[in-house]
């Protein structure tokens, strides 16, 4: 939980769960930004997974607010839409693949009500091929959309003046965003065929 007057300037939040195939997609580009990308202090990588309201309490604290999700836009599966704005809360709820979204939307309308936060937003999306595989990886055209999605999330932070950097040396256990056993290369290596 954050200190109750820390201020966050950018949040990166990868939402959705790695369990079900195509809807860990956020996490996966979180974990994957992180990887590559230091940050200065007041940028926060997080994977906010199916927590819903419970994000409040950091949301409602950042001026700004990038995410990464699957999100069914009714396209064809692996297709990315950029979204800012005022549109994000829009597809945050509009066809709803997983409990999170709907829970989500509330979340950003109730930051804002709280403390005017997020003042700007961005949404990377990516239409989701398959949601009903408990334990299944990112569909490959998912999975290829990750590289594209890291970059549209640069380009947002470059505009948004946010200074980061190519990480220099590797990802250490306390920098991780989630437990090392989930992130992609563990949980893909892992599974039983």
């Amino acid at each position: 939980m954050p200190d109750s007057e820390e201020h966050i300037d950018t949040l990166i939040l990868g939402i959705g769960n790695v369990l079900w195939a195509d809807e860990g997609f956020g996490i996966r580009c979180v974990e994957e930004l992180n990887a590559a990308y230091e940050f200065p202090d007041g940028v926060r990588l997080m994977d906010g997974g199916t927590q819903g309201m419970f994000l409040l309490p950091w949301v409602s604290r950042a001026s700004r607010l990038l995410i990464f999700d699957a999100i069914d836009f009714g396209l064809e599966p692996g297709e990315l839409r950029v979204i800012r704005d005022d549109d994000v809360p829009r597809y945050m709820g509009a066809k709803k693949v997983s409990m999170h979204q709907t829970g989500f939307q509330e979340v950003l309308a109730s930051a804002r009500l709280l403390s005017g936060r997020p003042e700007r937003l961005a949404l990377i999306g990516v239409q989701p091929q398959q949601l009903d595989d408990y334990g299944g990886s990112l569909r490959p055209c998912v999975r290829a959309r990750i590289t594209e999605a890291l970059a549209e999330a640069c380009g947002q932070l470059r505009d948004w003046g946010v200074d980061y950097r190519q990480r220099e040396r590797p990802l250490q256990a306390d920098e991780r965003i989630g437990p090392g056993e989930l992130e992609m290369q563990s949980y893909e290596t892992g599974r039983p065929l």
